[in-house]
């Protein structure tokens, strides 16, 4: 199975106020960031830019194999993916085609003779490629290109409409959940309070509100209610609803949303 640099579990336990200024989450807003699968089989290689990659705030993932690619891909989001052209097994080049038809952003790592490959990777759909040995700077300033040339769909009124955390795809013009393509029922106030969190993810919000957020302010909807219908959430999104990671809990005063899901 591929590695993954995260364990879930837990509260977030306190909030703070900075100068008399809103409540917020400690560390919260810090482990929002893209999400980067380095597809490698030289165990040491993979480790190094690994690490390299989690200093300068990213979140990493890892695979060796093709086999393994499709057990991350399949149960997480992936933001963009760094992909070794010469793997066992599944080559690069193979892997690169399948992943561009689902419109994932890729960066080709390839040998200084493997002209060819680079040039056949573009036209797979790789939307870069860095020539091996690199220099790690140059590799994180080409990552950082790539993913600022991502469109994020939006609304017609410029509002985001679709949100990604973990295997998960929240739509709001289709009001929808979907786990790895896969369509997940949702009650209305149920989607109504996932949209709200997701919207103002970071942000600690108390479940006034919530009930305000998700479009319910003038109806008999009670805190109790945002409780029930979190807890219900967490039963569907969460890997242990007890030792939650996306639905964090502020104790005495309500709820942040970490699309992360890393651990507090």
């Amino acid at each position: 199975m591929g590695e993954r640099n995260r364990s879930c579990g837990g509260n977030i336990l306190e909030t703070t106020s900075i100068a008399g200024g809103p409540l917020r989450a400690v560390r919260v807003s810090e482990r929002m960031q893209a999400r980067i699968l380095i597809v490698e089989d030289d165990l040491r290689a993979r480790a190094l830019l690994a690490t390299y990659l989690t200093r300068h705030g990213l979140t990493v993932l890892t695979a060796a194999t093709g086999e393994e690619v499709n057990s991350v891909i399949d149960r997480d989001f992936v933001s963009l993916v760094l992909l070794d052209v010469m793997l066992p097994g599944e080559d690069g080049l193979s892997i690169c085609k399948r992943l561009s038809k689902r419109n994932i952003p890729i960066i080709l790592l390839t040998a200084k003779g493997e002209t060819l490959d680079r040039i056949i990777g573009l036209e797979l759909g790789a939307d870069d490629y860095v020539v091996k040995p690199f220099d790690p700077r140059e590799l994180l300033a080409r990552i950082s290109a790539v993913l600022r040339r991502q469109p994020q769909p939006r609304t017609p009124d410029g509002e985001v409409s679709v949100f990604r955390f973990g295997p998960f795809e929240l739509d709001s013009e289709r009001r929808r959940l979907t786990r790895a393509g896969q369509l997940i029922p949702l009650k209305k106030g149920e989607y109504a309070v996932l949209e709200a969190l997701n919207r103002h993810a970071g942000r600690p919000l108390s479940r006034e509100r919530l009930i305000q957020l998700s479009g319910r302010g003038n109806t008999n909807v009670t805190e109790r209610s945002i409780d029930i219908q979190i807890s219900r959430l967490r039963r569907v999104i969460e890997t242990d609803a007890s030792q939650p990671c996306y639905i964090q809990t502020v104790w005495g005063f309500g709820y942040v949303f970490d699309p992360a899901g890393s651990q507090q």
